[in-house]
């Protein structure tokens, strides 16, 4: 996790979002990029709008990723990270855009990076978007890393892998490597009555186990609850403070009418959660 992009929007999560990244980049001794975010351009654009107001929205954009820049850097400067070009050999930050950029095109912009963090979805305004995480995931072929409302004091010491026996999860966990290398303890976690077609989770960490991982397996009972709650209580109960997560092992249009583990995750997690599509 050598390079790290944060989309950076003033919204209810973005402290927390920020210090995530801080983690990561201690972890990692990594590079961390701010990008400032703003309204997807094709949901604004008409080919029959005024000049005037285009021209006002661009300065809009432009004060918007001049905030962002601000705050982000200040953020950076404060935790003791170098400058983009001063140091490869410890944590650095850089800022890129002199306007804000739509969620379509941070999504293709992180393909390059190893991971993006931002902040968990939520409902209320001034929440973080769920278009914005979605088109990041889908788009960039890289993981996210979602940041909960409440900024965690650590990440990635007691990692919990959902394991569901899912190509998405084995995508997942392949990209989350580093972490898992890096993490005191390594939990392959599988909730009985949730699982797909594929290779148990005892097999998995033991696996993991021979990349030097001190993994282990733990089968829970979801008790009733729904496949995203039950996860969710397991990682809290084992102690977790990485989730490491497939997305969308269900098709997203049946997890708009019918829920699923993933909505439930990126509505309700309190601590960071690692997600490939």
């Amino acid at each position: 996790m050598k390079n790290i992009l944060v989309p950076v929007e003033t919204h209810s999560a973005i402290d927390s979002v920020l210090q995530i990244a801080l983690l990561a980049a201690r972890r990692f001794d990594s590079y961390v990029e701010g990008m400032p975010l703003g309204p997807d351009l094709p949901d604004l654009v008409a080919f029959d709008m005024p000049v005037s107001w285009s021209m006002a929205d661009q300065n809009t954009w432009k004060e918007l990723a001049d905030e962002g820049h601000e705050r982000f850097a200040s953020v950076m400067r404060a935790a003791g990270l170098a400058e983009r070009g001063q140091s490869h050999q410890q944590p650095s930050f850089g800022w890129t855009g002199e306007s804000a950029f739509g969620e379509s095109q941070i999504g293709s912009y992180a393909r390059i990076f190893d991971c993006s963090v931002l902040g968990r979805p939520g409902p209320e305004r001034g929440d973080p978007r769920m278009a914005t995480a979605e088109t990041v995931l889908f788009e960039s072929g890289k993981p996210i890393i979602l940041a909960p409302p409440k900024t965690p004091e650590k990440m990635g010491d007691t990692v919990v892998i959902a394991w569901n026996n899912s190509v998405e999860t084995a995508r997942a966990s392949a990209m989350a490597m580093p972490f898992l290398k890096k993490a005191q303890k390594v939990i392959v976690m599988t909730v009985e009555e949730f699982r797909s077609e594929g290779p148990a989770g005892d097999l998995y960490a033991e696996m993991l186990r021979n990349h030097g991982i001190n993994a282990e397996f733990i089968l829970r009972n979801a008790k009733h609850r729904n496949s995203g709650e039950a996860v969710l209580r397991g990682a809290e109960a084992l102690g977790a403070d990485l989730l490491i997560k497939g997305a969308y092992t269900q098709s997203r249009l049946r997890q708009m009418f019918f829920g699923g583990a993933t909505s439930h995750i990126m509505n309700f997690a309190e601590i960071p959660v690692l997600m490939t599509s």
